[in-house]
């Protein structure tokens, strides 16, 4: 089995894993930073397993960038961060400061994907990944610090949809970015946007 065939397959698992978790009502019953030890724990396997296995860091050495970026394009979920709050639903700590800074990291991630050559500038990719690993980070440590004052203020996030965002897209996020430094340090500008597989 192709490696892009053997990693589409595990992402689809982990997708469903984290699907049925969240509709089992069972995230919903943690307390505390258990959410949180649940999403750097994903991150932390991700990251350790791009290490550790040979095929999978041979895998994503050898993917285009805007594959990795592309990834980014989800952070549109900003949006729905500031419906929530509308709604009453979340708080603005949480859902304006972090929702509109996942819309602008999202927003780059576009441009990068479809401004001609824009993706091939060393600068311009670092400075947008340093961006954007900083705003996953604060938005982190923000539901982290308003779910221990008052658990109930994030609930949202323990119930689907967003329940996926803890279990599933956010240590992709985190993942991602970390493999974005890593690609941008060791390639020379012309190879990131090539696919080489």
């Amino acid at each position: 089995m192709r490696a892009d065939r053997l990693y589409l397959f595990a992402l689809m698992g982990w997708f469903f894993a984290a699907y049925l978790l969240g509709d089992s009502g069972r995230l919903a019953l943690l307390e505390g930073r258990a959410p949180q030890v649940i999403l750097f724990g994903l991150t932390a396997l991700l990251l350790v397993n791009s290490v550790v296995l040979p095929g999978f860091r041979s895998w994503l050495a050898s993917l285009d960038l805007r594959r990795l970026v592309a990834v980014h394009v989800g952070r549109f979920v900003g949006i729905y961060f500031l419906i929530l709050h509308g709604r009453g639903q979340l708080p603005y700590d949480f859902a304006v400061k972090g929702g509109w800074g996942d819309i602008a990291v999202a927003v780059g991630a576009v441009l990068l994907l479809f401004v001609p050559g824009l993706i091939a500038r060393r600068g311009v990719v670092l400075a947008w990944n340093v961006v954007g690993l900083l705003d996953i980070l604060f938005v982190v440590a923000t539901a982290g610090r308003l779910a221990a004052a008052d658990p109930s203020s994030m609930r949202a996030l323990l119930r689907l949809p967003l329940s996926l965002l803890p279990t599933f897209y956010v240590p992709l996020v985190i993942a991602t970015h970390v493999w974005i430094f890593w690609r941008v340090w060791r390639s020379p500008a012309a190879a990131l946007v090539a696919d080489r597989r």
